[in-house]
């Protein structure tokens, strides 16, 4: 595992942009509290964290967020049997509450809001399938998956759940005191305070927000109408203050602020921000108006009797199959709409200024390349121009190189060119957790997923730390980081390199392998060994 370089650290000051956004402040306050932990950034896995927390004991703890407000953003997420299970020991009252605000693909009442649609006989399909099915170009099924949490829970012990982001969001802040969770606190600056025994945090709110590339897609709204999860500040007035915590957790997503501070200007600058993982996605998540002898010729080849299908152009050869990297994900409302997600290589730099009819012809290039039917390209000729969007996909790497060999038992090798060995998932008092640490696409549903893991993890040790009255000894909070990286890091790896590449899909017995070791892990062994 690589060392922690002290020197940098001790005190880390924000970028040049964010020194002068603070010096630019009209007003500033500073609190003099300080908090037994401060968790960076109100997403689910931040929310999490602080659930189990309070739940450990430790209720002296803010979550602050750079959103103005929390608004319906976001798409859907799947809570699979290890993302359960961690939340179900983090607090079983917040497993019961993401079970109890599932979204049911197959539910002919569908909750919009404050809104409950009410399907007309014609709207409903005549019978719905509890599987997505994953079919080749030919429409033959290749393999599929339960969408039940019953058969889940059968096969690992565990179920499924799908939910919105933004009801994920909602359920699990909904858990926590009003007055714990903060809006419209971007943190700017971080600063180390070992006189104090604590760190100082700088925060600003504005009312100008800029959007940015690494942001959760909207659901088509505009950027007027909708404030993106992650944003970088354009802004004339400010306000500034500052928090002072014993621990920071940082749960502010692929594009994380902290990290960012904390490396931008160290021998890690080249790790401060995400790197584009080569993949992307071009999708329409409404067309209204399609054609009945469209529709009908999708749903006999594609559909059938699914709600939800994705369309690869893999090979099968006996018991292996051949990956290819275009994935067109169909999905058919319960209200009638159908929408699409294509996820394929790219360029980043063939993104670049595409947006409306721009997005559907470079879907449509690609589309063909991969030699997906007519029938697939027709639904794409009709989509909405002002409906398409884009959203490239960046990742953290949790490996160190290609050469490198990764250890369940000692951690990283660190025998490499240090150029090449990211920095740790923790300095001093601070630890990254989620995408933070090691974001990723989406491909096997588990960046949510693995935060979870790592909000256990990180709550398990700090609550030793507490129980232990530690909050003033630096060696043993590096200690329990460290504990945390060595257990979470070569999963990770493997989860990574699984995601890239989509290996378990390749044979039975890779997914065999990757579904043992997701999903029929004994988390009570693994809280019991931290």
């Amino acid at each position: 595992m690589p060392e922690t370089k002290s020197s940098p650290h001790t005190h880390t000051n924000a970028s040049t942009k964010a020194d002068t956004l603070a010096a630019s402040v009209i007003s500033s306050s500073t609190s003099h509290e300080i908090y037994d932990v401060v968790v960076v950034g109100g997403g689910p896995i931040g929310l999490a964290t602080a659930i189990g927390l309070r739940k450990r004991g430790i209720e002296n703890v803010l979550v602050v967020d750079q959103t103005r407000a929390f608004r319906q953003i976001g798409q859907i997420v799947d809570v699979l049997p290890n993302g359960l299970q961690s939340l179900k020991h983090l607090d079983p009252n917040a497993y019961e509450e993401v079970k109890k605000n599932e979204l049911d693909f197959l539910n002919p009442k569908q909750s919009n809001g404050q809104k409950t649609i009410e399907l007309t006989q014609e709207q409903q399909p005549s019978k719905t399938s509890h599987q997505w099915v994953h079919k080749n170009l030919q429409g033959q099924t290749i393999r599929s998956t339960s969408l039940s949490f019953d058969d889940w829970f059968k096969d690992y012990g565990e179920g499924r759940v799908s939910i919105s982001w933004y009801n994920l969001q909602t359920t699990l802040r909904e858990l926590l005191p009003q007055d714990r969770v903060k809006a419209n606190h971007r943190c700017i600056n971080v600063v180390n305070e070992p006189e104090k025994g604590c760190v100082r945090i700088d925060c600003v709110a504005d009312t100008r927000i800029e959007a940015n590339a690494y942001a959760y897609w909207t659901d088509g709204q505009k950027d007027n109408e909708t404030q993106p999860q992650n944003s970088d500040i354009a802004s004339q007035e400010l306000a500034t203050k500052s928090i002072r915590a014993k621990l920071i957790v940082a749960a502010d997503g692929i594009n994380s602020t902290v990290r960012r501070l904390l490396y931008t200007d160290t021998q890690y600058h080249d790790f401060a921000r995400p790197e584009y993982s080569g993949f992307a996605a071009i999708f329409c998540i409404e067309i209204t108006e399609i054609a009945k002898e469209l529709l009908t010729k999708l749903e006999e080849a594609f559909f059938q009797d699914s709600r939800i299908v994705t369309i690869t152009n893999d090979e099968i050869s006996g018991d292996s199959v051949y990956i290819n990297n275009v994935r067109m994900i169909l999905f058919h409302r319960p209200t009638g709409e159908l929408g699409y997600i294509i996820h394929l290589p790219l360029p980043l730099d063939s993104l670049q200024g595409k947006s409306e009819s721009s997005l559907i012809d470079l879907a449509l290039q690609e589309l063909e390349k991969a030699g997906f039917p007519d029938l697939l390209k027709q639904l794409v000729r009709i989509s909405p121009p002002a409906k398409m969007q884009q959203r490239p996909y960046y990742i953290h790497p949790a490996t160190i190189s290609d050469s490198l060999q990764v250890s369940n038992s000692t951690g990283l090798n660190t025998e490499a060119d240090p150029a090449k060995i990211p920095p740790a998932w923790s300095v001093g008092r601070i630890v990254l957790v989620g995408d933070a640490a090691h974001g990723m696409p989406p491909f096997m549903a588990q960046g949510a997923n693995q935060g979870f893991e790592d909000a256990l993890v990180v709550t398990t040790l700090i609550a030793k730390i507490a129980e232990e009255n530690n909050w003033d000894d630096p060696q043993a909070i590096a200690k329990a980081f460290e504990k945390y990286e060595c257990l979470r890091r070569p999963l990770m790896a493997y989860v990574q390199q699984a995601t890239l590449k989509r290996s378990p899909y390749s044979s039975d017995k890779e997914l065999q392998e990757y579904t043992q070791q997701l999903y029929r892990r004994n988390f009570d062994q693994i809280i019991e060994a931290l």
